[in-house]
């Protein structure tokens, strides 16, 4: 059970270089271009660098990790928002309960990626987004085969009740923005 897992220190998730690959800000403003939202919930929150950004731009927040020590930094470095230990097929939060569910480079780390997707259509009022590494071979990210193709993530969205509604490609990352139907 989770053999993709990250297990890399703390420190790294905040490093700044991985930080500028992630592009945290352009993410954000990206999705909340997509309408008019007040809640997230971020899946696989890490150190909560997500979920930070987004609270700073005024949304209520909550978010999960299958690592304790990691609901521990994000709640440390987001006091407001609600993070609980869950995996990512088994969210904590009632049906339409965010407005967005943001999966941070993680949806490829889920054991079972269409599972964790139906979960976060379920959770998800109007959107959700996900932010993965490009389907190529990278001196960032995991191995080609651990990630996701957009073929993948078309097929996973069809297959839960999403429509895609925009794939985005950024310098080093991938947004697909999936809307609830």
């Amino acid at each position: 059970m989770h053999e993709r897992r990250y297990r890399g220190k703390m420190g790294t998730l905040r490093n700044p270089e991985r930080v500028a690959r992630l592009e945290p800000e352009r993410v954000v403003d990206l999705c909340l271009e997509a309408g008019e939202f007040a809640s997230m919930a971020d899946v696989g929150t890490g150190s909560g660098l997500f979920a930070e950004a987004f609270a700073a731009r005024g949304l209520a927040v909550a978010g999960v990790d299958v690592n304790p020590e990691m609901i521990e930094a994000a709640t440390s470095l987001v006091p407001e928002g609600d993070f609980k230990v869950a995996r990512a097929e088994a969210l904590p939060f009632d049906e339409n309960a965010y407005d967005v569910v943001f999966m941070g480079t993680v949806f490829h780390e889920a054991d079972d990626q269409l599972l964790a997707l139906g979960e976060a259509a379920r959770v998800a009022r109007y959107m959700v987004a996900i932010l993965e590494w490009p389907y190529e071979e990278g001196a960032a990210g995991p191995p080609i085969e651990h990630r996701i193709s957009p073929e993948q993530v078309r097929d996973y969205a069809a297959q839960t009740g999403l429509k895609m509604l925009q794939t985005i490609r950024l310098a080093s990352v991938v947004l697909y923005l999936l809307m609830s139907a």
